[in-house]
């Protein structure tokens, strides 16, 4: 007590021959104290609650998300058990999510990832030109694909603004030197645009993994493009700073495919 008295230059305690009381300095500082254990002790628990979550979250865009996500979910069980919480937005909102700490990992469709996270190409994807089946565009000859020049003129259904599609699509335009079609419609959803597609006279660029259900089946047609490249690539993005986890990396195998041969881990 006498080295605190001197550290904090107050005497604590007014000791008499029948024993010591606290002055009014040492009264203030022992609540004090008492605020500084409790903040220590709420720390501490918060500390061991974070330890013993072991759940990882995932953000996703949503044609990841939709046609990809649940068969890279079942494979990662057959290396871990570990708990998975899986959100889904469009490109922009995994971006923030990921920045944010809400998520550990996340995955976009977009042409570029912000250069303050680290990112990696887990696979490639096209994108096509789809209509409904009667369109004007069905009954081109099949040496007349539609040119870039046309694409960029042709009232379309589009992804909304900071949708990985949409951020692809208007990407490969500007590489061939092109504007987005000023005719567009935007819609919140893959499902809204095929849709929107199959009932009317608009077009759509979508990726094959959205539409390869409604090609099946002739709901939708596929349209052949010259003169541009509807290829993109599906990557993971994370922070620089994130600390490394094994069920994280494991994901990444399995969307990768590269998981086969892994050692499986089991938490207990």
């Amino acid at each position: 007590m006498r080295h605190l008295e001197r550290q904090l230059r107050l005497d604590l305690l007014d000791r008499r021959t029948r024993g010591a009381e606290l002055t009014p300095e040492g009264a203030a500082v022992t609540e004090w104290a008492r605020t500084v254990v409790n903040a220590m002790s709420a720390l501490q628990t918060g500390a061991d609650a974070l330890r013993s979550d072991h759940t990882v979250r995932i953000a996703c865009s949503q044609t990841i998300a939709e046609y990809l996500m649940p068969a890279w979910l079942a494979r990662l069980r057959d290396h871990t058990d570990e708990p998975v919480h899986l959100s889904v937005g469009n490109t922009a909102a995994v971006f923030a999510e990921v920045r944010g700490h809400v998520a550990d990992l996340g995955f976009v469709e977009g042409p570029t990832v912000p250069s303050d996270l680290a990112a990696r190409t887990v696979r490639t994807d096209r994108m096509l030109l789809v209509v409904a089946p009667g369109h004007r565009l069905t009954r081109r000859r099949e040496d007349r694909p539609v040119t870039a020049e046309e694409l960029a003129a042709l009232p379309l259904v589009t992804r909304e603004p900071g949708a990985g599609t949409r951020d692809a699509f208007e990407g490969a335009l500007a590489r061939a030197g092109l504007r987005p079609p000023a005719d567009s419609v935007a819609l919140g959803t893959n499902a809204a645009v095929k849709i929107m597609v199959a009932a009317g006279d608009r077009a759509a660029v979508l990726s094959e993994l959205a539409v390869a259900a409604e090609l099946h089946d002739g709901r939708l047609v596929e349209v052949p493009t010259d003169g541009i490249d509807l290829h993109r690539r599906l990557r993971a993005v994370r922070r620089k700073d994130a600390a490394p986890r094994d069920v994280v990396e494991t994901l990444l195998a399995v969307a990768s495919g590269r998981a086969a041969g892994m050692r499986t881990a089991r938490r207990g």
